[in-house]
């Protein structure tokens, strides 16, 4: 009698017995898609870090031989130093456990557009230089920071998509119920809000100037 009265009593919560039923269906389609697109997202992340570092490592080299033939132009060429150091000061960086921290990923970029800006305006100096852009130092170092600058651009439209997979899976189905049930740690990730073509240093022409 007891226990007819107990199991009478038993009762399984609407949601809970929608979630078994469902458990086989989820179980096949979608369980481990947030925690992929998440690494992924990471490893994007990292491809960005990398090509910036690339840049800042470029940067020194850079400032020492336009000094060499442009010593008066002190004004620019401690600018790209000090938004340099700006830009690699440890407290802006974002590692792949800060990327839904809004205000750490703002200062990052805004550091890395503060050098961007910084090699505009060095580079556009260079044009009243006919030596030093002549100087076989120079057209290496300007060469490898073009390439860079192209890798930085591609490694920033990876990790753009990368991140509208991820965020989209935390708020659609079926993903969005693992995030809910299973994956409720998991927060949207931070991507860039400036503008692709404002982060890139003008394209300057030297060979085509020299002749002229």
């Amino acid at each position: 009698m007891n226990t007819a009265v107990t199991r009478s009593n038993f009762r399984i919560p609407p949601m809970a017995a929608l979630v078994l039923m469902l458990m086989p269906f989820l179980a096949a389609c979608g369980f481990n898609t947030i925690p992929t697109e998440e690494e992924k997202a990471k490893a994007a992340w990292s491809e960005v870090l990398n090509q910036y570092q690339r840049r800042a490592d470029l940067i020194p080299n850079l400032v020492e031989t336009v000094k060499g033939y442009a010593a008066q132009e002190k004004d620019v060429l401690e600018s790209v130093v000090e938004a340099r150091a700006k830009a690699t000061q440890p407290q802006i960086q974002v590692s792949a456990s800060d990327l839904s921290d809004p205000e750490k990923f703002k200062a990052f970029q805004d550091g890395q557009a503060g050098l961007t800006g910084a090699l505009s305006r060095l580079l556009a100096v260079v044009e009243n230089y006919p030596d030093l852009k002549s100087n076989q130092n120079f057209l290496a170092l300007q060469s490898q920071l073009e390439g860079t600058e192209n890798r930085i651009a591609v490694a920033r439209r990876d990790y753009i998509e990368a991140v509208r997979v991820y965020n989209t899976s935390l708020r659609t189905l079926p993903t969005i119920l693992w995030a809910k049930i299973w994956y409720t740690s998991n927060e949207p990730f931070q991507n860039f809000s400036v503008a692709e073509e404002t982060m890139q240093p003008p394209k300057v022409d030297f060979g085509a100037k020299q002749g002229g």
